[in-house]
């Protein structure tokens, strides 16, 4: 199930779930708007001759009120809003349309796990001819939550567990069955 605008807003207010900063302009009639952080990481590519899933991927670092994606680049930024949220909900994150219609693709894998808290990172790809710039504090993405049929017997706790600033593929840390 869906959550509308006036369970997030009693789910709020009530501290089940939170999001921080909200604003009340925020809260949609089925989702929330989150907007673009400070803080952004783009693959170390020149010190690096391929990607693997079991080595350690080196990132630069940027903080900044603004950045520019080159065309056809892929960079990974933070929500500007904390997120945390009970043990029996879980929520998708989906771009804005009118980002998407520019060329630029922001997700986070699509999904939120119940338990999770931290601020999110937001993989963003733009597809365009053109560079994009962003500003920080700019709506990008929104967050639709989904309500569980129970609690999550084992909620989130991974690698990913409070993260402030956008955080780079842990992939290598996995534990994979032989």
């Amino acid at each position: 199930m869906i959550l509308s605008d006036r369970t997030i807003k009693k789910m709020l207010d009530t501290g089940e779930l939170v999001i921080d900063p909200i604003r009340d302009q925020s809260i949609q009639p089925a989702s929330v708007d989150c907007h673009l952080g400070t803080h952004f990481l783009s693959v170390e590519d020149k010190s690096m001759d391929i990607l693997t899933l079991d080595s350690e991927i080196h990132y630069r670092d940027f903080d900044g009120e603004s950045i520019t994606i080159p065309p056809h680049s892929f960079l990974l930024a933070t929500t500007r809003e904390y997120v945390k949220l009970p043990n029996d909900l879980t929520a998708f994150v989906e771009g804005r349309s009118s980002i998407g219609r520019i060329g630029l693709f922001i997700q986070n894998a699509g999904w939120v796990d119940p338990g999770f808290e931290g601020n999110i990172t937001l993989e963003l790809f733009n597809a365009n001819s053109l560079p994009i710039k962003l500003q920080a504090g700019r709506r990008v993405c929104q967050l639709v939550f989904c309500k569980m049929d129970r609690a999550a017997d084992v909620p989130y706790s991974g690698k990913y567990q409070g993260q402030k600033r956008a955080v780079g593929s842990r992939v290598f840390k996995d534990y994979e069955v032989q």
